[in-house]
């Protein structure tokens, strides 16, 4: 094996955390967290992703594949 060098990490790109906070996140888009946690509880998929990537302690996705609610709405 070859061992990586300085060129070679240059063209790595670097990983860009998001500057918004989880509040910021929360006031831009049409949903908000409200307490709900399941998929009987949501209305779309688009709700469905927006609580499980913003909202805490939510059991949308038994398989944790990132994916909510497939079988009621992200399918």
């Amino acid at each position: 094996m070859r061992k990586e060098s300085d060129k070679d990490r240059s063209k790595m790109k670097a990983y860009q955390p998001s500057t918004k906070t989880t509040s910021q996140m929360r006031k831009t888009s049409n949903f908000q967290c409200d307490g709900r946690k399941h998929c009987s509880q949501m209305k779309s998929c688009e709700e469905a992703t927006f609580f499980l990537n913003n909202c805490p302690n939510t059991k949308m996705d038994g398989n944790n594949d990132g994916i909510p609610c497939e079988k009621q709405w992200c399918n």
